[in-house]
């Protein structure tokens, strides 16, 4: 692994809500170019500590430290909000499983991707249209449909099209919740395929909140399983999933081969 420090480092996360535990001090470090899956069933609390990590819900306790461009590792829980809105707009990028919570339903398509760019100052108007439709091509959505509404696109397409707005600042970490829930298999299996090319090409830090084993297997480097907040079990992704140490693990691994 390339670089010093790692590009992010998780430490001790807690978040509760009253008596629940969502997470409890979750710590990991993620280094440049490498996929962290987090598994887990529904309430496990792998999306609650995917929004607190990604600034999109205040955790209890512990620290995201990121390692900037301009100054170094920071704790971006306690930047400038300012500071960490450009944070998100720039290095950071997140794929939410309903692509309608990251796309702007009334803007075209390369509206959608153009407007990230403008967000970081982009002004030519024939540049940003010809980097939207270079995106749009590198999600397989054809030139043509680069002023059709997301909402005249499937939900693979829209869910594509998503990527597209994140990734085109070329961000070095991406958060992806789920990115392939509620789609078809035939779709998924297209998505993933996809995905997969984009993070080796871009060398993207990914994690990955997810309950599809199939989507870590493919995607992760290395793995954590989380259980009522708590991380039970943490490795390399092959070996975790062919080799589960954990009971909860070895019942998440033995219910996907009976299925």
């Amino acid at each position: 692994m390339s670089g010093a420090h790692p590009l992010l480092s998780v430490q001790g996360l807690t978040k509760s809500y009253g008596a629940r535990r969502g997470c409890a001090d979750v710590s990991f470090d993620l280094w440049p170019g490498e996929v962290m899956g987090i598994v887990g069933e529904s309430g496990s609390g792998k999306s609650t500590l995917l929004s607190c990590m990604a600034g999109n819900l205040t955790p209890d306790a512990g620290a995201v430290v990121f390692d900037t461009r301009t100054s170094g590792p920071r704790d971006v829980l306690a930047m400038p909000e300012p500071e960490r809105r450009m944070l998100a707009r720039t290095d950071w990028a997140f794929v939410h499983q309903n692509p309608r919570d990251g796309l702007r339903m009334g803007v075209s398509a390369g509206g959608n991707v153009g407007e990230r760019l403008m967000g970081v100052g982009a002004r030519h108007y024939g540049q940003i249209r010809a980097q939207a439709t270079d995106w749009l091509g590198r999600v397989e959505i054809a030139a043509e449909r680069i002023d059709d509404r997301p909402a005249q696109f499937s939900g693979g397409m829209q869910q594509r099209l998503q990527i597209a707005r994140n990734l085109v600042t070329g961000p070095r970490l991406v958060f992806m919740d789920e990115p392939t829930g509620g789609l078809d298999v035939s779709v998924q299996a297209r998505l993933l395929d996809l995905m997969r090319g984009l993070v080796r090409q871009m060398g993207l830090s990914a994690v990955i909140v997810t309950h599809d084993l199939a989507v870590v297997r493919l995607l992760a480097d290395r793995l954590m399983v989380m259980k009522d907040g708590l991380v039970v079990e943490e490795g390399l992704t092959d070996q975790v999933l062919d080799d589960p140490q954990h009971a909860y693990t070895q019942l998440l691994v033995s219910s996907v081969l009976q299925v």
